[in-house]
């Protein structure tokens, strides 16, 4: 038997057309042993047009012609006009009508060779979706430590931040976030606490110290009769201004509370635990 008839030959004569998997007119004719070549199959395919529906049969286009040529074997490049391709099924009716002493077995290999490409196809396909997944959740993972660290960038807390002359929203919102770090209690450490910082205090239910000189405390007094989470100390020992957030956390303010954002200053976040320890220490003496 011809070499031509070898299955893995002819899988290399399956190509895809519109979809399908289909064979030349020209291939058949030899695999099937047709003296005259095409003419044999076109002709044996007109005496029986009705059994070959477009499923199974179709003419290539121009288009279609010439981005299969690159494909063809050498001996395929001598095709001057455009053929006919036979799918599965076609390639099966035609053997069922030529008369030829090949047709019978080699319409066997054929279909054999027909199940190897689609085989290969759907192995092919499956590790192709097998390695877009693994692409996928590894880029998902990507995209889930992106979030992570986005998250945990946004966590942070925006302190150690250097404050100009008019930006007071900027410092008053950095103020309020600050305060709403607190879980229970909040130390405020200031010689000027005025209405601005009880107006604020007034929104939040924590437990609030309050360490001031006694300047303007006629503003607690009328505080103190409808709220009742703000205690107010008066000494003088203190100069700086801190705010203390569950005694865990330290807070240094350059400016009175009352004052940020009118001259240049900075906020910053104190990580010496002995400092906090200490602060807390001599905050706790004043009765």
């Amino acid at each position: 038997m011809n070499e031509l008839v070898k299955e893995e030959k002819i899988e290399n004569m399956i190509y895809e057309v519109r979809g399908r998997q289909v064979m030349l007119d020209s291939d058949l004719a030899k695999l099937y042993g047709c003296k005259n070549g095409t003419k044999t199959v076109n002709l044996a395919v007109k005496r029986h047009l009705n059994r070959f529906p477009k499923e199974f049969y179709f003419r290539l286009t121009e288009t279609e012609f010439n981005n299969l040529r690159f494909q063809f074997e050498t001996t395929n490049n001598k095709i001057r006009t455009l053929p006919y391709v036979f799918t599965e099924q076609g390639c099966v009716q035609l053997a069922s009508i030529l008369r030829t002493e090949a047709a019978d077995e080699m319409s066997v290999l054929i279909v054999n060779a027909f199940v190897a490409m689609r085989h290969y196809i759907m192995n092919n396909h499956t590790d192709l979706l097998i390695n877009m997944d693994n692409r996928i959740s590894a880029n998902s993972n990507k995209i889930k430590q992106i979030e992570n660290t986005l998250n945990e960038m946004n966590k942070k807390e925006k302190v150690n931040t250097l404050f100009f002359e008019g930006q007071i929203y900027d410092a008053y919102s950095l103020l309020l976030d600050i305060l709403k770090r607190a879980k229970k209690e909040i130390i405020i450490i200031d010689n000027y606490i005025d209405k601005n910082i009880l107006d604020i205090l007034s929104k939040t239910n924590k437990k609030v110290i309050l360490y001031t000189n006694g300047y303007n405390n006629k503003d607690y007094y009328k505080y103190k009769k409808e709220y009742s989470n703000v205690k107010l100390i008066v000494t003088n020992i203190f100069h700086d201004r801190f705010i203390i957030i569950d005694r865990k956390k330290l807070y240094h303010s350059g400016a009175s509370f009352k004052d940020l954002g009118v001259k240049c200053f900075a906020i910053s976040k104190i990580e010496d635990k002995e400092i906090l320890d200490n602060l807390i220490k001599h905050a706790n003496m004043i009765k």
